[in-house]
């Protein structure tokens, strides 16, 4: 109590001086009003009663609407120093009245007394409000602590003795206390008794949900989620809501219960322990549908993805039990993947709404989590294309095991995301399955934080704590988390306290690890039968029709594997998360094996060089030295010539003339990691004012997006492969700062962008933009790891398809192109060429650093207008070329090599004696060491004889290839 006395004397002698100033007092005291006992006078204002006019005056400055109107009117009178208002002693003496009819304050220090006592209560409830969830009921076993503190805290009245915390007594839990504005647990009563008070808090806060709301810095936010909890009755369901809800439980946990029947020995990653998850997810569309959702994209790892994908996404059930068929044959190329990682795109109507609702549940390997800014990607994506920059239409669903969600660090990469001007999606929902164990590591030793939800807090998403064996508190969260999002546009956690009642999978033995936990477990009586009984004793079914429910699914899933026998091949793209409506013919194949020129008119080149050297926009100040390079760019314009710099910008300008979109994004992309791209202008007098010349190239024209990165590579590179998924139309960048900072974003690139193809049919165009070269700058800023690269393409080397179509043909086959581009023009045709191709294939372009300056490394217009490719070999052009006989050597080198060679061939006039030839894509080369040199020097002899060559070149000495080529340095 001492702590709440230190808070109130300060107020004593400030109030009452405001109040003299104003000469308040002496007129609410001339008037006569008095607030006394039977036998004592005491004016309202004296010492003893001010403190509670104090403590109204200060809340009334922190927030002028926490204090009763009356109130409100009375301070406002007083600090603008108005005209007395006769009515105030009127309203100070109901004020007043309030106290005398509790016997409160009728000596000095009772009025005390009363004040500190309100002040206890409201500390009270905000105890609740804060803490009530430690002590939660949340887990459904009954043998851990809602979280890792296992503690109580000494300000929750789990017991009558801690009523002393606050200076109260067992004697007071009668009393009644007005309720502050920061509640809602009087409904439509403003006070309480005590005990009453603290009874409704303990139902809120302490039962089958746990809260936790209080970091967010937003009063309203935070009063919504008062009042969606804290209002009494507020959970109530109707007879056929709980109806359906039973009915959805009995399909969650009969599916589980067919496939453990039929396939026992089978892994299949159950969702036995949190069935509740198939209700819950359908609650959260169902209201997101209400509020006018139409498109919701989800991601999930490999638990209950197939009970998901039959209940959820109504994938066909004959389609999902044929994957456990041994002899199952694949129709499409590629690896295939495990039934419980694939996939689904789906349309149908939505039964509550009555709505169109599109569900895609994304592919994603078993790296946890990965999948988490994929999902992000491909829901901005679909937003953008939609023009729903409020996320009305769109939304995402990340579903998170316990153990992943605070072990991986790609869940905080992807959080951090979540409020940025060119990533966010509006708000995310993240359902959390706390199986309260990973794999067969406990809480205690998976994570430091006391949730493993905390991560979070760092966004302020409110999370909700909630037993999952409590269907009906599930469905109610669930709905408000639903709501929430769609109000807010933020994101928010729903944490479902489970059990896993198998282990790891269906052949794992969790006994050796969890013995008391699995004992436990073993008892448990399943949440369907729990509920079931709870409905049939309270008369909302009966034991007829809950069996006929069962039976009426059972007789579902048996029909389904009847028809599942006569499916013998599988269609991988039948599982196509990211369908492509109209771009390929119907069976999946490109509709074509041919690319048109991808040079453009000289008009246009010349247009889109005059707009990258201006400043379209009126009195918009640049800086001096970026003046110069604009300079730079308008002389080389008029000189039909481009550096690195502009021929990037006509590339991506010619795209947005076609209505293609370009998306560019990275760290530090938008002037770029070497100051040579400066797309976004900004004005030198004014703050935050900038300009993207890009977007006003034409009148109509697709949008240009360059957006600055957070510091992340594995986060952003999914997001923006995930944007790569949604349309084959649009041109897709990541750039790295330096292309050895690719590394740290390894899973993607191994696990979705290499093997995406192989795995899931999933076609994608994303570009990597990997600066490499040594540049001075040390071994960390050097290679871009070609080789890796390399190693991971799946192209045949001993097979040549030469055809009319070998080059288009080639490409299709392999699963991503690498480039290492010498020259200005050959990268403007590339970066065309990935539009222009029938099909879409990951491209990895090996930029330059020094050639973004170099005097040698321009292209004229004359290797980029109408009519010009892509060079992919660039053969000697110079005095070697023209007297052939005289050559000694021919020299294999990519990238920017090639200007170091030919200067110190130069200098050593070796320019009749040496050739230099330049392999621009290199994709087509397997290494086995680093740089792309490897099998190249086997592959080059072989390729020469089997076209008759061997013998031509063996009679001029060149019966290898030479062995200085130099590409086998890993700055090459």
């Amino acid at each position: 109590m001492n702590h709440l006395k230190l808070f109130v004397a300060p107020l004593k002698w400030h109030g009452i001086k405001l109040l003299e100033k104003q000469d308040i007092a002496r007129r609410v005291f001339l008037h006569g009003q008095r607030y006394v006992s039977s036998g004592t006078s005491e004016p309202f204002l004296s010492a003893s009663n001010s403190n509670y006019v104090e403590e109204m005056y200060y809340a009334w400055l922190e927030n002028p609407k926490s204090v009763h109107k009356s109130w409100d009117v009375f301070f406002q009178n007083a600090n603008a120093g108005q005209a007395y208002d006769p009515h105030l002693p009127d309203q100070l003496e109901r004020k007043a009245s309030f106290l005398q009819s509790h016997g409160l304050a009728q000596t000095p220090g009772k009025a005390e007394k009363l004040v500190e006592d309100h002040l206890a209560v409201q500390s009270l409830i905000r105890a609740y409000q804060i803490r009530g969830h430690h002590v939660a009921q949340l887990d459904p076993l009954g043998i851990l602590d809602a979280d890792l503190d296992s503690f109580v805290p000494s300000d929750l009245i789990t017991t009558i003795d801690k009523l002393g915390f606050y200076g109260l007594h067992e004697s007071d839990l009668d009393k009644v206390f007005q309720l502050p504005t920061t509640t809602f647990i009087g409904g439509s009563e403003n006070s309480l008794s005590l005990r009453e008070i603290i009874k409704r808090l303990e139902n809120t806060y302490c039962q089958h949900i746990g809260l936790e709301f209080m970091f967010i810095n937003d009063v309203e936010q935070c009063q919504w989620i008062r009042q969606k909890f804290e209002t009494p009755g507020v959970m109530k369901f109707t007879n056929e809501e709980k109806r359906t809800l039973l009915a959805r439980l009995v399909r969650s946990m009969r599916f589980e219960d067919f496939l453990a029947r039929k396939w026992s020995s089978e892994k299949r990653f159950g969702l036995e322990g949190c069935e509740v998850m198939i209700p819950a997810l359908k609650t959260i569309i169902d209201k997101s549908s209400e509020m006018g959702i139409e498109y919701v994209i989800m991601g999930m790892p490999h638990r209950g993805r197939l009970n998901v994908l039959a209940n959820v996404i109504r994938k066909e059930l004959e389609q999902i039990f044929c994957q456990f068929d041994p002899k199952l044959e694949a129709a499409d190329e590629g690896s295939g993947d495990v039934k419980y990682h694939l996939g689904m795109y789906h349309e149908r109507i939505n039964r509550a709404t009555n709505k169109k609702i599109t569900l895609s549940l994304m592919a994603n390997p078993s790296h946890l989590e990965a999948v988490d800014p994929v999902v992000q990607g491909k829901t901005k994506a679909e937003q953008f294309y939609r023009g729903d920059t409020a996320g009305k239409k769109v939304m995402s669903i990340l579903l998170h095991g316990d153990a992943a969600f605070a072990g991986q660090g790609v869940v905080y990469e992807t959080f951090h995301l979540s409020d940025l001007p060119s990533y966010t999606t509006n708000g995310t929902i993240h359902v959390v399955v706390n199986n309260q164990i990973g794999f067969t590591t406990d809480p205690r030793m998976a994570r430091s934080s006391p949730y493993p939800t905390d991560v979070a807090r760092v966004v302020n998403a409110p999370i909700f704590h909630v037993n999952a064996d409590d269907p009906e508190a599930v469905m109610y969260v669930c709905s408000v988390a639903a709501e929430w999002r769609n109000t807010f546009n933020k994101d928010v956690v729903v944490d479902l306290v489970c059990y896993r009642r198998r282990g790891h999978n269906e052949m794992d033995e969790p006994m050796f690890t969890q013995p008391l936990m699995y004992k436990q477990i073993h008892k448990q009586v399943p949440v369907l039968k729990k509920y079931a009984d709870k409905l049939i004793a309270d008369g909302t079914v009966t034991l007829q029709e809950f069996e006929e429910e069962i039976a009426k699914y059972d007789r579902i899933c048996e029909e389904a594997y009847t028809r599942s026998k006569d499916n013998k091949i599988l269609h991988i793209k039948h599982w196509l998360d990211s369908p492509w409506p109209g771009f390929f013919n119907v069976d999946g194949e490109p509709k074509s094996m041919s690319c048109p020129p991808t040079g453009i008119s000289e008009d246009l080149l010349t247009h889109i060089g005059n707009v990258a050297s201006s400043v379209p926009v009126k009195d918009f100040k640049i800086h001096a030295g970026l003046s110069r390079i604009l300079r730079a760019r308008l002389e080389m314009t008029k000189n039909r010539v481009v550096d690195w710099a502009l021929a990037e910008y006509m590339a991506f300008g010619s795209f947005l003339k076609e209505g293609i979109h370009v998306r560019l994004s990275g760290q530090d992309v938008e002037r770029g990691t070497f100051s040579h791209r400066h797309h976004v202008l900004h004005d030198q007098e004014v703050d935050k004012r900038t300009c993207v010349p890009m977007n006003h190239l034409w009148e109509q024209q697709a949008p240009y997006t360059v957006c600055n990165s957070s510091l992340s590579e594995y986060g952003v590179l999914g997001f923006e492969l995930g944007f790569a998924m949604a349309s084959p139309n649009a041109l897709v960048c990541w750039e790295a700062q330096f292309g050895d900072f690719h590394n740290t974003a390894q899973c993607i690139i191994d696990q979705f962008i290499s093997s995406g193809q192989a795995k899931w049919v999933r076609h994608n165009g994303i570009v990597l933009l990997l600066p490499h070269g040594m540049e001075g700058m040390g071994p960390e800023h050097s290679s871009a790891r070609p080789e890796r690269f390399l190693q991971m393409s799946n192209d045949d080397s001993d097979a040549y398809p030469f055809s009319e179509q070998f080059e288009v043909s080639q490409l299709y086959e392999c699963n991503w192109i690498v480039v290492n581009c010498s020259t200005p023009a050959n990268y403007f045709h590339v970066l065309r060429r990935q539009i222009l191709l029938p099909f879409r294939k990951p491209l990895i372009i090996l930029t330059p650093k020094s050639l973004l300056r170099h005097p040698e490394a321009k292209s004229s217009f004359d290797e980029m207008v109408s009519g010009t490719t892509f060079q992919r070999v660039i053969p000697e052009n110079g005095l070697a070329a023209h007297a052939p006989h005289e050559v000694k050597r021919v020299i294999f080198c990519t990238g920017k090599v090639y200007y170091d060679l030919v200067k110190e061939r130069k200098n050593q006039d070796l320019e009749k004696q040496v050739a230099i030839t330049r392999l621009e894509q290199v994709s087509s080369l397997i290494l086995r060491r680093q740089g792309p040199w490897g099998d190249f020097q086997q592959r080059v002899p072989m390729l020469l004889n089997r076209y008759h060559l061997g013998g031509e070149i063996a009679a001029r000495g060149l019966t290898g290839v030479d062995q200085q080529v130099v590409s086998n340095c890993p700055a090459h």
